[in-house]
């Protein structure tokens, strides 16, 4: 057990660029692991109004500003891995900040196993505090492609940044556990599903909002055995506009989770959401309409909003179809207003609005707690 967090088992996850840790970090959470996104809170460090934003204007200079007063993180990318100079001033501004967010966070998370996703882990202080380490690979060129199809770089730009990393084969060497992510969702999960029995004991009861009685709704998290059962129901309750088969739903578990809304032992409600930065996103939300609808839908979302609290969100976006987003009485009773992306007021939660938009789907928010760990100082 952590010496700086009694109680708490650290995981450490390393990996370089596009092998997929995000993805064995799901996994993980899926499995009862409370995670952490070093390399995203990073980006929020630097954020306007974020502790970081200022120190990095007065080394970087304000031609790094966007028009909307942000910073371009892309500018500053390029600047930063191509001079390692640039990079190292970076780090001083940005790695004490996202330390104390780390602290903060796991000291007040209930989870006994808290993975911490970083990828230079074995770079900075973090490689003191863990437990274990755990290295995701996949073969370089697989990197390569993940790079140019996900984000749009250049052979070169690829290669550039695979390369101006540590090598891949030193965090390898240092893992305790190495996870291969070039196969398909089930074999990375067999191989994260193995290691963690070794940690912690799986839980795989039903979480109930209420008691299942006759007539009253229950939650159940949907897990990879569930993936045809949530593919046809997603299917059907969006009278096909949203089609899904299992190996969509699959894929869908390395960044997601399914909440199964139940009646009489019956599926009638559907709930694709994730927490990412520190914003809870629900991006698929269908009840069938034969059931008692604004009931169903809050029975759905306050288990949403409890899982999302545990895991300790600033905020919950909802995407919602227009017959659901149309229940405004009842969002309202719950705290929901109709809002767009911009006008979300923290740059995180903008991002994280953009980042989920779903076609068809009106956007609906609720900010859950008023603190949060990378406020201004």
């Amino acid at each position: 057990m952590s010496s700086k967090w009694p109680g708490k088992y650290i995981i450490g996850l390393t990996g370089n660029i596009a092998t997929g840790k995000s993805v064995v970090r799901k996994m993980l959470e899926h499995l009862g692991a409370y995670g952490i996104d070093a390399d995203a809170l990073s980006h929020r460090a630097i954020a306007r109004g974020a502790p970081g934003y200022q120190a990095t204007l007065e080394v970087f200079g304000k031609w790094l500003l966007k028009k909307d007063g942000e910073i371009d993180r892309v500018k500053l990318g390029k600047l930063a891995f191509s001079d390692a100079e640039a990079m190292v001033r970076l780090e001083d501004i940005v790695h004490p900040l996202v330390s104390q967010a780390i602290d903060i966070m796991v000291k007040r998370s209930s989870q006994r196993v808290i993975v911490i996703e970083a990828i230079k882990l074995f770079e900075s202080d973090l490689r003191n505090l863990c437990d274990t380490f755990w290295t995701v690979d996949v073969p370089e060129e697989v990197q390569i492609r993940r790079l140019i199809d996900r984000r749009s770089m250049s052979r070169e730009e690829a290669s550039q940044r695979i390369h101006f990393q540590s090598a891949q084969k030193q965090k390898i060497s240092a893992a305790k556990v190495v996870i291969q992510n070039n196969g398909s969702f089930e074999e990375t999960w067999k191989q994260v599903v193995k290691e963690w029995k070794k940690i912690s004991p799986i839980s795989d009861t039903v979480q109930a909002v209420v008691k299942p009685e006759d007539g009253q709704f229950v939650v159940a998290r949907g897990r990879p055995r569930d993936s045809v059962a949530i593919a046809e129901l997603v299917t059907r309750l969006s009278a096909g506009t949203h089609k899904m088969s299992q190996e969509d739903v699959m894929a869908a578990f390395g960044e997601k989770a399914f909440m199964l809304l139940q009646l009489g032992g019956r599926n009638v409600g559907v709930a694709g959401w994730q927490v990412e930065n520190l914003v809870a996103r629900t991006t698929e939300f269908y009840i069938d309409p034969v059931v008692n609808i604004e009931q169903g839908l809050k029975t759905l979302i306050n288990e949403v909003e409890r899982a999302s609290v545990d895991l300790q969100c600033e905020a919950s976006i909802l995407y919602l179809p227009k017959p659901l987003a149309a229940l405004q009485a009842a969002w309202k009773q719950l705290g929901y207003d109709a809002r767009t992306p911009q006008s979300l007021g923290v740059q995180a939660w903008t991002d994280a609005a953009v980042e989920s938009s779903q076609p068809n789907a009106l956007l609906y928010f609720k900010q859950l707690r008023q603190d949060r760990v990378l406020r201004p100082i």
